[in-house]
């Protein structure tokens, strides 16, 4: 008798860990997914946000009927909202791994520019000086145009040459002409 009742306590234990495993690892899924999604859509990459949202929706129909099915039980709750912030975490996590897109990079800097410049140019960036006026005087403000992923390696060469240089940088959707990564464009 105790055997059996055992055996029932433990299946009904791991059929409740079971569900709460399923509720927070499909709702971080989703989540991700819809992070990146959005991400596609701004980029205009309607083919990939289309799919990626077909599959996050039956995830997301699939977690929260979990929840629903069992609303007498708030621990379902508490999971799907864990899963719902550790989604949102993780989206943005892998978004930043994948830096999908390009960027533009603003650099403002008072120091050698021209040779600034011409470092950026060797490394193969392409960038284009402006000459403006500041609080203090006559500045040049550098666009430098390139891929997300190669932001990194950017800010490396510009700490080398100032380390108090002003650096925005701004997302960009597209970029058509010039000279962008390494080739020129017709």
């Amino acid at each position: 008798m105790y055997k059996i009742t055992n055996n029932f306590l433990g299946g009904a234990i791991m059929e409740l860990l079971g569900g709460y495993l399923f509720i927070f690892f499909a709702r971080l899924t989703d989540v991700s997914m819809a992070t990146i999604r959005m991400i596609m859509v701004v980029r205009g990459r309607r083919k990939q946000a289309a799919l990626i949202g077909f599959f996050e929706i039956i995830i997301y129909v699939l977690a929260i009927g979990k929840v629903l099915s069992g609303l007498d039980n708030p621990i379902n709750v508490i999971v799907y909202a864990l899963g719902f912030a550790t989604g949102n975490y993780m989206g943005v996590f892998l978004e930043e791994k994948m830096a999908l897109g390009n960027i533009i990079v603003q650099v403002i800097t008072d120091h050698e520019v021209m040779k600034l410049v011409s470092t950026l140019r060797g490394e193969g960036f392409g960038v284009t000086v402006f000459e403006g006026y500041g609080r203090q005087g006559m500045r040049h403000l550098i666009n430098v145009t390139l891929q997300r992923k190669s932001l990194g390696k950017l800010y490396k060469t510009i700490d080398e040459h100032d380390k108090n240089a002003f650096i925005t940088v701004m997302d960009t959707r597209s970029i058509r002409g010039g000279y962008f990564a390494g080739a020129k464009k017709k």
